[in-house]
């Protein structure tokens, strides 16, 4: 990430708290993690802006991971009508049916015995690559997972709050 000044960063350094939040909030569903990185402005460059993000990751409570999972929709059914998760599972968008049935009944058993949705960092892995490891992760006990879903939403809050300060020409990829 550079250190040049982004045009978008400074908007966000001054946005009003509460536009800011809300903003905050389409990056990441945990109200806490949102209070954290608004806490921390203004931001320097982009690394920065990370690094408060990663460090607000890092006080989330099982409580407030949970409240950012329930952000995200399962691998393989993005929300309808948000570009954002069409983009991140851009991976599934090929898969064969029998990929996409194994994700979903993977998914389910994975759902039954964590309580929550499977969490990866989907942005640029292929179907096959999101499937090998929900068959890996679904057989990690429940400390060990929900640390690698802190690890992941780490990834995931990085790669939108990069686009969600870029200059307006990047945000279209």
């Amino acid at each position: 990430m550079s250190s040049t000044p982004v045009p978008g960063l400074a908007r966000f350094n001054t946005a009003a708290d509460s536009a800011a939040a809300a903003e905050l909030h389409e990056v990441c569903a945990s109200a806490t993690w949102g209070r954290g990185v608004l806490a921390r402005r203004p931001y320097a460059d982009v690394e920065a802006l990370c690094t408060a993000s990663d460090a607000a990751m890092a006080e989330l409570t099982a409580d407030d991971l949970a409240e950012a999972m329930a952000g995200h929709p399962p691998i393989g059914r993005p929300k309808p009508g948000d570009p954002a998760s069409a983009r991140e599972q851009r991976g599934m968008a090929g898969a064969s049916d029998e990929l996409k049935a194994e994700m979903l009944e993977l998914n389910l058993d994975y759902q039954e015995k964590f309580g929550h949705v499977f969490l990866i960092c989907a942005t640029g892995r292929t179907g096959e690559q999101m499937r090998d490891a929900l068959r890996e992760r679904i057989g990690h006990s429940s400390e060990q997972e929900r640390e690698i879903v802190r690890t992941e939403l780490g990834k995931i809050n990085r790669i939108r709050l990069a686009r969600l300060v870029a200059p307006a020409e990047e945000e279209s990829r």
